[in-house]
């Protein structure tokens, strides 16, 4: 007799490969984290280290991710993703579970993202970050530049700009971080609508809460927004010269902060289109889910 995934005995299966799969990821992690910087002994350009140790990554999330779908543990369907193959691409996307960010890794060839600063000392994901070159937010005056630097060498850079795990049945809020390097670079904007079904490893969720039936997770990847036609950008902020960004710069740590002083223009252009992505990401996640 066949299992099925949702039926009781399906659904302790989907633990044991959920367990299975996080003790998979752990260790790679840890292995990882060892032999990556091998590299740097055997390679001492490092750039070149980075970019082999992305690929890497790039590869091991797609075992992830086949080992995953193999299990049984969830399904997954790709609309317009050839899309993401493309360099320099700045990747806005919303973050409704903890393992989109590994789907979009698998997805994307070197690419960088901005993590927060404990990742970067967890034993079984600093050796990866570390030898990747990803951009952390321990210190988010650093952040704009380390992205302005990275999408320069054709990497395509992830942000989330909720800068947190999304909240089911609220409505998306996106922070400034974001718009602030959107509005500081000169590449367009590639929106990437992820929809998890059911809702799983939401914000303080623990692993071993397995929902009833199989997870289904859907990529979309929208039209590029040129923000640059829509939005004037600061010709200090684009001339190099190093620019005070405030805390909110990044989107792993970003807070709506209002100062008593008057706002520069920049500062109201990053407000003006971090409202008009949260809108356009609203209604096309409503369009994209469905009634």
């Amino acid at each position: 007799m066949r299992l099925t995934l949702s039926s009781p005995l399906g659904r302790l299966w989907r633990g044991i490969a959920t367990a299975v799969s996080f003790t998979a990821f752990g260790i790679g992690g840890v292995l990882l984290g060892v032999l990556l910087p091998l590299l740097a002994l055997l390679i001492r350009d490092d750039a070149r280290c980075q970019r082999l140790a992305r690929s890497a990554i790039h590869h091991c999330m797609r075992g992830f991710v086949g080992l995953m779908r193999g299990l049984g543990v969830l399904d997954y369907q790709l609309l317009e993703c050839e899309h993401l193959q493309r360099p320099g691409l700045l990747v806005l996307a919303n973050h409704p579970t903890l393992i989109d960010v590994v789907f979009l890794l698998a997805l994307i060839p070197h690419a960088d993202c901005v993590v927060k600063g404990r990742l970067a000392r967890n034993i079984f994901t600093r050796g990866p970050i570390r030898a990747a070159g990803y951009i952390t937010n321990s210190e988010p005056a650093t952040v704009l530049d380390a992205a302005r630097v990275s999408l320069a060498r054709g990497n395509a850079l992830i942000l989330f700009p909720e800068g947190t795990r999304s909240v089911p049945g609220r409505a998306l809020k996106f922070r400034r971080g974001a718009a602030n390097i959107a509005l500081r670079t000169p590449n367009d904007i590639t929106p990437v609508l992820i929809d998890c079904q059911p809702s799983t490893l939401t914000k303080g969720e623990p692993w071993y809460h397995i929902p009833k039936r199989r997870v289904m997770l859907r990529f979309k990847v929208l039209p590029d927004i040129s923000s640059e036609a829509s939005w004037p950008r600061d010709s200090h902020a684009l001339s190099g010269a190093p620019s005070a960004v405030p805390s909110e710069m990044s989107p792993a740590t970003s807070q709506n902060t209002d100062s008593a002083s008057p706002p520069t223009p920049l500062s109201r252009d990053a407000r003006q289109l971090t409202r008009q992505l949260a809108a356009t990401f609203a209604d096309e996640l409503a369009a994209f889910q469905g009634p």
